[in-house]
């Protein structure tokens, strides 16, 4: 069914790197959602009535809010796909991050209401009255809302959106609700035990717990989160694999909406190489990562030969931190010299786990400098990786 509404409806379905293409995925999850939730809001309200029961009342409202998901998500990938502006120069697509947040939002509400509903119903309980049309409205809803979930999150894995995330996490979250609601009524008439206040209050914890972790991934994207390692990863190895660059670092990627990323990456190319051949190598990475969709500005660092005192200082370093940890890496070494004494400056870069604090490395590697080159004094800068703005401390 999914593959059917696809083709029918998105024009070019296969080429989701095209943002309107990606508008149109998400476009079509919003008007199935509305379609289905207001169809199944009529039906579980009228259940809700007809038997008395809050948690039938209380799931009626979980599909109108649903609705108005589906809503605000066709409203955030609707203006995610205008284009850049003078205002905001690196488009829109954000929007569709903050589309995420508000469901996310709307997800706890739902919860906060049902647990309010739910405390209210155990403290003082009514009769839950049984009939055959509530269990057959909430029977009909589980299996909506399974294909919907599948849906959703089919469509999620094509586009990779937080918007269909947090829309899929919502028509779990339901079956999971109605499924418990249902067995909540036919307990309640056949073993003459009250629990509809209990199981709305339990439905209504597990709820909110998704709803906060939606909101911690919608968070996430909006403030800048790191970039994933293995984007990191496929970027470092591609950059490597061209002639002339010795390595990479201080990688950051920007995420200004999906398909709308800008990066910028520090690369070591040899000294010697003239400003000509330096500039061909540079522009080569940025066009070639620009056809794949990630435009890049690259930043070329100069390494010296080891034939000289900077080359010979900058491999010492390289073999001293890999006997410290293997994981340590240095970059943008220089060398000053003043009257009295010889400093060498560079970054440090040194995985979390490492089990040594900043002070300990640079005594480490201090301690060695010393014996392979008497003189000379090292101001050691400590960057996180993905560069962060470094902490900067001298090693006397």
């Amino acid at each position: 069914m999914t593959d059917l509404l696809v083709k029918k409806f998105i024009k070019d379905y296969e080429n989701i790197e095209n943002p309107s293409v990606r508008t149109a995925y998400g476009k079509l999850s919003g008007k199935v959602g509305i379609f289905c939730n207001v169809l199944l809001c009529a039906g579980k309200f009228a259940a809700g009535m007809i038997s008395g029961s809050v948690s039938i009342t209380a799931d009626a409202a979980n599909n109108l809010s649903d609705a108005s998901s589906s809503i605000i998500s066709l409203i955030g990938f609707k203006l995610s796909e205008r284009s850049a502006d003078r205002e905001h120069p690196y488009g829109h697509g954000r929007y569709e991050y903050l589309a995420a947040f508000v469901v996310a939002a709307l997800i706890l509400s739902i919860g906060f209401g049902l647990l309010r509903d739910g405390i209210s119903k155990i403290i003082t309980p009514t009769e839950v009255e049984f009939g055959i049309l509530p269990a057959v409205v909430l029977g009909v809803s589980i299996p909506v809302k399974l294909w919907m979930m599948f849906f959703n999150r089919k469509l999620d894995k094509k586009i990779h959106s937080e918007a269909l995330k947090a829309t899929f996490a919502d028509s779990r979250n339901d079956v999971i609700t109605t499924s418990t609601v249902l067995a909540t009524l036919l307990i309640s008439h056949f073993f003459n035990v009250k629990l509809d206040g209990i199981i709305a209050a339990a439905v209504s914890i597990f709820i909110l717990y998704s709803g906060i972790g939606l909101i911690k991934d919608a968070m996430d994207t909006l403030l800048g989160k790191a970039p994933d390692e293995e984007q990191a990863e496929e970027i470092r190895r591609k950059i490597l694999s061209y002639k002339g660059v010795m390595g990479t670092h201080d990688l950051m990627i920007h995420d200004y909406g999906p398909v709308r990323q800008f990066a910028t990456v520090h690369v070591e190319v040899p000294a010697e190489m003239t400003l000509v051949e330096c500039h061909e190598i540079i522009d080569n990475i940025e066009r070639d990562f620009l056809r794949s969709g990630l435009n890049m500005l690259v930043h070329p660092d100069p390494i010296a030969s080891e034939d000289t005192l900077e080359g010979k200082i900058n491999f010492e370093l390289c073999r001293i931190v890999k006997k410290i940890d293997e994981r340590i890496t240095i970059h943008d070494l220089r060398t000053v010299h003043n009257e009295d004494e010889t400093k060498i400056i560079f970054d440090c870069v040194a995985p979390p786990n490492s089990g040594l604090s900043e002070d300990g490395i640079k005594e480490e590697i201090s301690r060695f400098m010393a014996v392979k080159f008497p003189g000379i004094r090292c101001v050691i800068s400590f960057d996180s990786g993905f560069a962060s703005i470094p902490k900067s401390s001298e090693e006397e």
